[in-house]
């Protein structure tokens, strides 16, 4: 993985990725952010938070798996998830993880690749065991949607980008420099990769308890306090 990150078009997805990552943890606030997965690269490197860290298979300050976070339930803040989903045997149980060690409202940041796009279409034309990227399973955004919501999440935020063919080299890319600033608005679901930001929802229990005191109550008719005095 890192050694894409370093050739020519691992450098263009990765500067567009990171520009999305910066602008967006730049403004969330608390105490612990966690980045799961590519250590080597620093997707909350803008955020503000006093405890942040990574931690993968290998590599950062904790080493771990995505569907097994060492992590006590609801301690975290925010949790950075890039490209995690589409490599993870289990994808769903990465999320039910990020659901788990998140706080209420604890931010989730997350990108995969898009297989609805020219860049879903050269995984499919590749061999399944070529290198990274393409040897990943790229999941459809209404599937990882459905998923969130099912697991109580909230989209807050998110883009499409990359939206030039994956080509090697880099003057070839310049050429389709023009799709990037067509993409958002004539092409908006065709992007190389969507960036996800959500939120954790935990809708509490109210109970409304009807108030007594202080009402009026009828007094007793002429008839009905003549039935209780026989009574009596």
């Amino acid at each position: 993985m890192q050694t894409w990150f370093e050739s020519e078009l691992g450098l263009y997805l990765l500067s567009r990725e990171q520009a999305w990552f910066d602008a967006v943890s730049a403004d969330l606030f608390g105490f612990n952010a966690m980045q799961a997965g590519h250590c080597a690269v620093e997707c909350l490197r803008a955020n503000r938070m006093p405890h942040r860290f990574c931690g993968g298979q290998g590599a950062g300050e904790l080493h771990c798996l995505p569907e097994q976070l060492p992590i006590a339930g609801l301690s975290l803040d925010l949790l950075a998830l890039p490209h995690q989903l589409e490599f993870s045997p289990n994808p769903h149980a990465v999320l039910r993880e990020a659901e788990r060690v998140l706080r209420p409202e604890g931010r989730l940041l997350l990108s995969g690749f898009n297989p609805l796009s020219l860049w879903g279409v050269r995984r499919g034309l590749t061999r399944q065991n070529a290198d990274w990227p393409w040897r990943g399973r790229f999941i459809h955004l209404a599937r990882i949607k459905d998923w969130l919501a099912l697991l109580g999440f909230e989209l807050v935020g998110g883009r499409m980008a990359c939206y030039a063919p994956p080509l090697e080299r880099a003057a070839w890319l310049e050429r389709f420099a023009f799709l990037e600033a067509a993409g958002d608005r004539w092409w908006a679901l065709g992007g190389g990769v969507y960036l996800i930001h959500a939120v954790k929802r935990v809708h509490g229990m109210r109970l409304i308890a009807p108030k007594w005191e202080g009402q009026w109550l009828p007094r007793p008719t002429w008839a009905a306090r003549n039935s209780l005095n026989k009574n009596d």
